[in-house]
């Protein structure tokens, strides 16, 4: 796998975040999902065979700016068009995935001219009494790896701490990153997404594992009901929640056939 490059971007509200980058030509960006960036995904590596992937971090996450100031859904929306612009993806596509995909569509509904096409991995956002979406935070830590992916194994691969972190302090930065998961989506994930989507009119991907079991797949046609512009969905089999993960290749051929 190959080492991305990194870089510090300033943000306008103060402080600054990481961001990560390998490959070469037209900007992809990519918003991580309920655990961040620890670490560089094979996934991204596959993507940046053909595009210049920029994977900035959100805040609160490895990498990121501090997220304590951010209550309601509009400060997250805010500091995501910030990280976009600092990153220099004003106008480019964006990949987002779990939570980076609600937030992916917020940036899309509220700031048409910050995006070019879209592309949501299992977005959060939604919820139908119906179906639910899982309640992650009554959750077991012992269950999430089984709850989130369909490859366990893989999941606390990319979860371990990296090598040459302190452990501490990489400690410190996982429950971070859960706190500020938490304060985003607790406790079911609605954004009141729905009342907004309908906004989105660029050509949008919905991509999501067939074996998911925290967004259920007929999610997807729920989001694409939603959106005011051209939809493609596409299920990839035997992957959960963390497509990236669980189907990297088969994902990423997916992203870039509909970019193409």
């Amino acid at each position: 796998m190959s080492e991305p490059r990194r870089r510090r971007v300033p943000l306008p509200g103060g402080g600054e975040a990481r961001v990560l980058e390998l490959g070469e030509g037209e900007p992809l960006g990519f918003l991580g999902g309920l655990r961040g960036l620890p670490r560089w995904l094979p996934f991204l590596d596959r993507l940046a065979g053909e595009r210049r992937v920029v994977a900035p971090s959100l805040p609160g996450f490895p990498g990121g700016g501090d997220h304590r100031g951010l209550d309601a859904p509009i400060d997250w929306i805010t500091a995501t068009l910030d990280l976009i612009e600092a990153s220099g993806l004003e106008g480019a596509d964006l990949v987002g995935a779990s939570l980076g995909g609600a937030l992916a569509a917020e940036v899309a509904a509220l700031s048409r001219a910050s995006l070019g096409r879209l592309v949501l991995i299992a977005p959060l956002g939604l919820f139908d009494e119906s179906e639910p979406v899982a309640d992650l935070f009554a959750k077991r830590r012992s269950e999430l790896p089984g709850l989130l992916s369909a490859r366990p194994d893989v999941l606390e691969a990319f979860l371990a701490r990296p090598e040459g972190e302190e452990p501490i302090e990489f400690e410190i930065v996982s429950v971070r990153a859960e706190e500020a998961a938490a304060r985003l989506l607790w406790p079911l994930g609605e954004l009141g997404l729905a009342k907004r989507l309908h906004r989105i009119h660029t050509p949008t991907l919905l991509l999501w594992g067939s074996e998911d079991r925290v967004v259920p797949a007929s999610y997807a046609k729920r989001f694409a009901s939603r959106l005011g512009g051209l939809v493609h969905i596409r299920s990839i089999p035997q992957a959960g929640h963390m497509l990236e993960l669980d189907a990297p290749d088969a994902a990423a051929d997916a992203i870039l056939e509909f970019l193409a």
